[in-house]
């Protein structure tokens, strides 16, 4: 007879907040040393250079309800540089600098209204979406530009929060698919003075917030099976 008992193994959500210069695979690279869980996936991928909401699938179950969280609404704070354009849309790409006049704040929220509600927007060479079996990072990378359709998206809530030139900082809340980065470097290119993108958090993703996430570097291996959520 084999009294053998079978290991249960934990599952659930640990809401994690993304620090910078990190990408989600790394996130998940250390939920799983911490957790010693193979089987761990995010719902919502992060840029490196951004912070914020990152919600982790930890075991089979979790993982498999991953997608549910990557078709949510997103809400994010941002800071746009206006006077200059990047290559990536963000800082860590090629800046080059307009030499433009920079608008009045009024000017500036009538740019930005006229990106409320359902919009067309192109997707940023340096993206993960695949374009003939290939991401179009690499193909940037490689020195290429394509032609890339435009995707409906929706922009729900849209709100300057500082006008302090050259660095605007903005909210918005946004169907999934959205590229902040892309938003900034539109109103840019709608303003004749060019912008990019300086820093982003995301603060929700749906109804959960970044305030009830934990520091990555709070997450150790006596502790983060008490931080599982479950919805």
């Amino acid at each position: 007879m084999n009294n053998t008992k079978e290991t249960i193994e934990p599952t659930g959500f640990l809401l994690i907040d993304k620090p910078t210069s990190m990408t989600s695979h790394d996130v998940v690279q250390v939920v799983r040393r911490v957790t010693g869980i193979r089987r761990v996936g995010h719902g919502g991928t992060l840029d490196p250079f951004a912070t914020g909401l990152l919600v982790i699938g930890v075991g089979r179950a979790s993982t498999r309800e991953l997608q549910s969280f990557i078709g949510k609404e997103k809400e994010y704070e941002a800071i746009m540089r206006l006077g200059a354009v990047s290559d990536t849309q963000d800082r860590d790409g090629r800046i080059n600098e307009t030499n433009q006049p920079f608008p009045t704040e009024t000017q500036f929220q009538e740019a930005l209204s006229g990106f409320k509600g359902t919009i067309n927007q192109i997707p940023p060479m340096y993206s993960a979406k695949q374009v003939g079996g290939r991401r179009l990072y690499e193909l940037a990378r490689a020195g290429q530009v394509i032609e890339r359709q435009p995707v409906e998206i929706q922009i729900s809530e849209l709100e300057l929060l500082s006008f302090d030139l050259p660095l605007i900082k903005f909210r918005v809340r946004c169907s999934a698919g959205t590229y902040v980065r892309t938003l900034a470097h539109d109103l840019g290119q709608v303003l004749g003075c060019g912008a990019y993108l300086v820093e982003l958090r995301r603060t929700a993703v749906g109804n959960i917030r970044v305030s009830d996430a934990l520091p990555l570097n709070d997450l150790t291996k006596e502790t983060w099976i008490r931080q599982l959520w479950q919805p």
